[in-house]
């Protein structure tokens, strides 16, 4: 088969390489579509622990069931799915309280584990969910992405009425905001530096937006909330000077959630955070039941695939593509590659 092996920063390649077999309780997927995540962009650079090369990246996908191993009978050949690519021990502690995605031997394909830019990939049976019919390949591979903006506004306590700011309009930025209006929140403000970025965050429901190469974020988020700072920041970049805005953001007492992953240490404005009972907490990727909701909220088409933020690809195009998206970032804010 055809896979994108990443050989070290900024190198990868088409290669043929053998077809991955099924084992016991595993499916074999002809992937029909693959996103490119912001994650696998600091893999790509060689900034990423988590990612060693040689390695086949891509967790974002869905496919059809080719092939299946010794025990599996829930799915039959040709079933379309979805695959949750995050695993976990199922019986430790955290686990067993509902923290799936913290287990400390949770497993993630396309990094433990060769994963789906490529035409063919194995995954545990248990981790598929049959596509919705009237869902494509290419919007099932959002659910990934979906479901980490499903946690990050559970773990933000957004509700009715819940004033939000987002930092970020990019692929997770713009799942954040679907997430959050669809508990009720009221996405106030989305930052970002790219205006066509911008321009479909207030497609998707942003009652305003910034753009921080020309405005002040923490202004802008005071413009929205009548001087006092929303109730909470969603902050999915990762970066030092996105994580100090969102603390500056929010209101006393309000709420401060860093989704993304961009630098791994930032110094933040600790008496601020003290003074105002600013709480601060993480979000990391999802659980199952997020994850199925995520899944949910696709097929009731919360989020839908269009072309002014979404953009199919050939796998030829990968490299080309992580190249781009970190040199010169389209206006789009997704990339989904098709084997």
């Amino acid at each position: 088969m055809r896979a994108v092996v990443w050989l070290g920063p900024r190198t990868m390649e088409l290669q043929a390489v053998a077809d991955p077999t099924p084992g016991a309780g595993e499916v074999l997927l002809r992937v029909g579509a693959v996103g490119i995540c912001g994650s696998e962009l600091s893999g790509y650079l060689g900034q990423n622990s988590l990612r060693v090369p040689p390695l086949v990246m891509g967790h974002e996908f869905a496919g059809e069931v080719v092939a299946r191993g010794a025990r599996v009978t829930a799915l039959e050949l040709g079933d379309q799915v979805i695959a949750n690519p995050l695993s976990s021990c199922g019986v430790c502690q955290l686990c067993q309280a509902g923290h799936q995605n913290l287990c400390p031997l949770r497993q993630l394909v396309g990094a433990h584990r060769p994963g789906a830019f490529a035409e063919l990939v194995a995954v545990s049976a248990a981790s598929c969910t049959r596509l919705p019919a009237n869902l494509s390949p290419v919007a099932g591979s959002l659910a990934e992405p979906l479901a980490c903006g499903v946690r990050a506004a559970r773990v933000g306590g957004v509700g009715d009425g819940t004033s939000v700011a987002i930092f970020g309009a990019g692929p997770i930025g713009l799942m954040c905001v679907s997430a959050c209006r669809r508990v009720g929140g009221e996405v106030r403000l989305v930052v970002d530096m790219h205006a066509g970025r911008l321009t479909t965050a207030a497609r998707w429901g942003a009652l305003a937006t910034c753009n921080a190469s020309s405005d002040d974020p923490v202004a802008a988020a005071r413009r929205v909330s009548g001087g006092l700072g929303v109730d909470v920041a969603i902050d999915a970049v990762g970066a030092s000077a996105t994580r100090r805005a969102a603390i500056e953001a929010v209101r006393p007492g309000g709420v401060v959630v860093f989704l993304g992953l961009h630098e791994a240490e930032s110094a933040v404005q600790a008496n601020h955070v003290v003074r105002s009972e600013v709480r601060i907490t993480g979000s990391f990727a999802y659980t199952p039941t997020e994850f199925a909701e995520a899944v949910r909220m696709l097929a009731k088409g919360d989020v839908r695939v269009s072309s002014d933020w979404l953009e199919e690809r050939p796998l030829a195009a990968c490299a080309a593509s992580f190249a781009q998206l970190i040199d010169a970032p389209p206006a789009i804010a997704k990339i989904v590659l098709r084997p």
